[in-house]
């Protein structure tokens, strides 16, 4: 038996529509458009005209000109959680990820204690998460020197891919791959056809690179100079290299240089199984305005010059860059000194980056299309989720933001749900309220009061 369709679309016994989302410009694969949203069970049933009746019994929600957007997926997050919540925890993170429009994130393998390389050790990184998951939430699992044999029952427990670093990654328990290690380590994640995503910067040109004196140690020039573009050129060039030989998977994190790019899109055009990201701080933040001693602006690879900054803009816009994460990696503000050598390096960004990314790329003439591809659609896809999340089409989850995209806001640190509340961005304008966020068809946050935890646990589908 099958009910009246609704305006020409069925709607099965067990899918009553039960919510209707309506807004002037709602963004659609096809593009922007007036429509209303079904939403039953938690997923989205049909995209309909505006002015759609609504089923009997369905709550209308009317956003009139606020633009419906689908939940932003964020691939790089560093939660810390457990074993350094004082420098972030899941209840914080979700919650300020929730209040910027982020329905997903995947969380990284490093950071926490333990980190997450081995099936025991995503076990207890899950139990901390499940109680706290104001959003829905992934993990990456970790490649460790010594930890091969670890690989296959962490992709067989779902992990969506694996975190590497060539060169330290600031944390002990968390060491960087050599040459030879990144190579038995790519073979083994090549076998299962696994994801393999990598801190590339070259080792042997980050020591060759001048280091800060004690009088330079609060100088961002200083530090600039000491994570040269050529540690991240070499870094990239071998890991294409490491993949083309293998026919494997890798995507390279936080893309800062773009003197990497020509070499990037090579690999691609070459067919290399190559995919890339950047970060709000590197396309809104530029070198020529970091303060002397400002260390809430250190972050490794550094932001770059402006140049730079137009070079990452045009990458993005031709596909050579895929997508646009925040690499959240706060810490507790007695890390952060004004000594840029000691400071610890990581950008908090996560309540902010839509807004960050919304502001300057309507400078640059994109559109919130743009945006949601490289912040929703692109990171979806790359890690498998692209059946559920990133679009707002029939059969995908109802995860939604909607933002006031014209709408200013300046940015008062004191406002944010991080736990430790310092940003980059403290006092800046940007464009582009976040209004509500909407994870499987409920509210989860709206002008700041926040619904309970109803976030689910992800797995890399089989």
């Amino acid at each position: 038996m099958r009910r009246p369709a609704w305006k020409g679309v069925p709607v099965s016994d067990d899918a009553l529509v039960e919510l209707v989302l309506r807004s002037t410009r709602v963004i659609t694969p096809e593009g922007t458009r007036a429509a209303s949203v079904a939403v039953a069970a938690g997923k989205i049933t049909a995209v309909l005209p505006h002015d759609a009746e609504v089923p009997a019994g369905a709550r209308l929600e009317d956003f009139g000109d606020d633009v419906l957007l689908p939940g932003l997926v964020d691939t790089h997050v560093h939660v810390n959680d457990p074993g350094r919540t004082e420098w972030e925890g899941f209840w914080t993170a979700t919650r300020a990820a929730a209040a910027g429009g982020i329905t997903t994130l995947v969380d990284m393998p490093l950071n926490s204690l333990p980190p997450t390389t081995t099936v025991d050790h995503l076990r207890t990184k899950k139990d901390a998460a499940r109680p706290k998951a104001h959003i829905d939430i992934g993990f990456w699992g970790g490649a460790l020197p010594g930890n091969v044999k670890d690989l296959r029952p962490l992709h067989d427990a779902g992990v969506f891919g694996f975190k590497a670093f060539l060169s330290p990654s600031g944390v002990d328990e968390f060491p960087e791959l050599d040459q030879d290690q990144l190579a038995q380590s790519l073979a083994e994640i090549a076998g299962f056809d696994g994801l393999l995503i990598v801190h590339a910067e070259d080792p042997h040109h980050l020591a060759a690179a001048p280091q800060p004196g004690p009088r330079e140690a609060v100088a961002y020039a200083a530090f600039l100079a000491s994570r040269p573009r050529d540690a991240e050129n070499t870094a990239v060039a071998n890991l294409i290299a490491q993949a083309r030989r293998l026919d494997a998977r890798v995507h390279v994190l936080h893309l800062s240089s773009s003197d990497a790019l020509p070499q990037i899109a090579a690999a691609k055009r070459e067919g290399v199984r190559l995919t890339v990201e950047t970060c709000p701080h590197y396309l809104t933040l530029t070198a020529e305005e970091v303060p002397d001693g400002a260390s809430e602006f250190k972050c490794c690879p550094p932001i770059r010059e402006a140049a730079n900054q137009d070079l990452l803009w045009q990458a993005l816009a031709d596909g050579t860059i895929d997508c646009v994460v925040t690499d959240h990696s706060p810490s507790t503000a007695d890390l952060k000194t004004d000594d840029f050598a000691t400071a610890w390096g990581g950008i908090s960004g996560l309540q902010l980056s839509l807004s960050a990314v919304w502001t300057e790329a309507r400078k640059r003439g994109h559109g919130l299309e743009d945006v949601v591809r490289w912040m929703s659609s692109r990171t979806a896809e790359l890690v498998g989720l692209d059946d559920r999340k990133g679009a707002i089409e029939a059969g995908r989850d109802a995860d939604f933001a909607v933002l006031a995209p014209d709408e200013t806001f300046t940015v008062d640190p004191a406002a944010l749900q991080h736990r430790n509340r310092i940003t980059a961005y403290a006092g800046r304008t940007l464009h582009g309220v976040v209004r509500s966020t909407w994870l499987r068809g409920e509210r989860i946050v709206s002008d700041g009061e926040f619904a309970r935890p109803s976030g689910q646990l992800l797995s890399r589908r089989p």
